[in-house]
């Protein structure tokens, strides 16, 4: 049977870190699904196609190298539907410090009440990516300053593009 894990984001943009805990998730998982949350309320800068088309060429090889698989799927609810209906029983989540667990610990606990079946495992931005988030790579961009080293090359491209 295969461990499919769910690893839910914006991903507005995708990032080297989010890269990071893609690749290290195969350890874990033989599927894994990249959910893009997807609100009424929020105006991402990249377009949900755009951030799909990324997340496609940029994932895929690193999970297929890996011997695994990739699905791609979005979903507007709460993460612990999204994994029922992409069959998965753990969800997969990158934290780059003590806000984040803080935060996750108790993301942690309500979706145990709501769906006790879906475990929730954490793995720890590397070094080199821990400071990354998508919020500050966007804010960087919008202020003019090089995000070369924080998201693959062609996502640099389009944001600059974007922001010109």
């Amino acid at each position: 049977m295969a461990r499919i894990g769910l690893y839910p984001g914006t991903f507005d943009p995708i990032t080297n870190g989010h890269l990071d805990i893609i690749r290290r998730a195969m350890m874990a998982v033989d599927h894994l699904v990249v959910g893009i949350g997807v609100h009424a309320t929020k105006s991402p800068l990249l377009p949900l196609a755009i951030r799909q088309n990324f997340i496609e060429s940029e994932a895929r090889p690193m999970v297929e190298a890996a011997g695994g698989a990739l699905s791609i799927t979005t979903f507007s609810g709460l993460v612990v539907d999204a994994a029922r209906d992409a069959g998965a029983s753990v969800i997969v989540r990158g934290l780059r410090g003590a806000t984040d667990f803080d935060y996750e610990a108790q993301m942690d606990g309500m979706n145990r009440v709501m769906n006790p079946d879906v475990e929730t495992v954490y793995l720890m931005a590397s070094n080199e990516t821990r400071s990354i988030s998508s919020t500050l790579v966007r804010q960087i961009a919008s202020m003019g300053g090089d995000i070369a080293p924080f998201v693959p090359e062609a996502v640099a491209k389009e944001i600059i593009g974007r922001l010109k």
